[in-house]
């Protein structure tokens, strides 16, 4: 009797130990998703900021030709499922939209120098836009890395990390963002 009291209780435990782990896990996958929703977002804004941008003014072809190959870059990155458990692909994920950011911040920079392009409401539109969207992007990664936090503290405690060991490919650990190389070294502004 004792015998079956002590495997009800383990089973129970065990079973809401992994229900824990699986409520924690789709809620980084949920927030990844999010994520990937503000990056289709800003890749879908790109075509139109660039044709309006081309339609306005004749500039420096190198800057329109960086977004637009950072933006096939991104589309052409062959992502496993769960990118977030590999920390290759991951990385190589994040180095791709970090390009397409950078090349996109080029743009708008450059693109200010022309009053005439500044001056259209298209353009000052777009820009809005996407500036909203670089912003959500931010927002939406800093919640997917909460939780992933969440997850990984979860997946690494005891005796959490038992159960998590008994489903090892079922609940891998998630890969956060990181910041840039350089980035906290502030830009120089000259006027």
């Amino acid at each position: 009797m004792v015998i079956i009291a002590m495997l009800l209780l383990g089973g129970t435990c065990v079973a809401t130990t992994y229900n824990k782990l699986v409520r924690l896990d789709q809620a980084a996958q949920a927030q990844w998703a999010q994520v990937e929703n503000a990056y289709q977002r800003r890749a879908d804004l790109i075509p139109n900021l660039v044709e309006t941008v081309k339609g306005a003014a004749a500039f420096e072809r190198g800057t329109i030709t960086a977004v637009t190959e950072a933006r096939s870059r991104v589309g052409q990155l062959a992502r496993p499922s769960d990118v977030t458990t590999r920390p290759e692909e991951f990385r190589q994920y994040q180095q791709a939209q970090d390009q397409l950011g950078g090349a996109l911040s080029r743009l708008l920079v450059v693109a200010e120098a022309y009053p005439t392009l500044t001056a259209t409401q298209g353009f000052r539109d777009l820009q809005a836009q996407l500036e909203g969207t670089e912003n959500r992007i931010t927002v939406e990664r800093m919640r997917y890395n909460e939780a992933a936090r969440d997850f990984d503290t979860a997946r690494a405690s005891f005796p959490t990390s038992i159960v998590a060991g008994m489903f090892a490919g079922k609940f891998a650990e998630k890969q956060y963002f990181t910041a840039k190389a350089g980035s906290d070294v502030p830009p120089k502004v000259t006027f």
